[in-house]
């Protein structure tokens, strides 16, 4: 069983940067596809970007390609997303996820393993 845990949302401003942060508790994370999910207010949930076990491999939604970046330590046994040049329409509950299958799958699946989400907001 893998649990995750999400930090690192908040409010922010259009343009904004902003980084979260995924810690896994299984060491064989380094196994594990990883990824990045969204869901906005009275939307379904969606494909951010996802990372192969090795960090070698990475894939984005069409919507934060070049905006957004996905990394993982394993030695730290955490995945991040770097979120860059923010637009109002990136406002949402991020989840983080974990499959044994491939990263390039993600975009495609439901995840196995679910954390519990983090927000980000936008200021009014």
């Amino acid at each position: 069983q893998v649990q995750l845990v999400e930090s690192g949302g908040g409010v922010v401003q259009a343009g904004d940067s902003l980084r979260l942060s995924c810690a896994a508790s299984e060491r064989t994370f380094s196994s594990y596809a990883m990824g990045w999910f969204r869901q906005a207010p009275g939307k379904e949930r969606e494909f951010v970007a996802s990372v192969s076990w090795g960090g070698g491999s990475t894939y984005y939604a069409d919507s934060v390609k070049g905006r957004f970046t996905i990394s993982r330590d394993n030695a730290k046994i955490t995945v991040y997303l770097q979120m860059n040049s923010l637009k109002p329409e990136d406002t949402a509950v991020y989840y983080c996820a974990a499959d044994l299958r491939t990263a390039q799958a993600m975009g495609n699946i439901i995840p196995k393993y679910w954390g519990q989400g983090t927000q980000v907001a936008g200021s009014s």
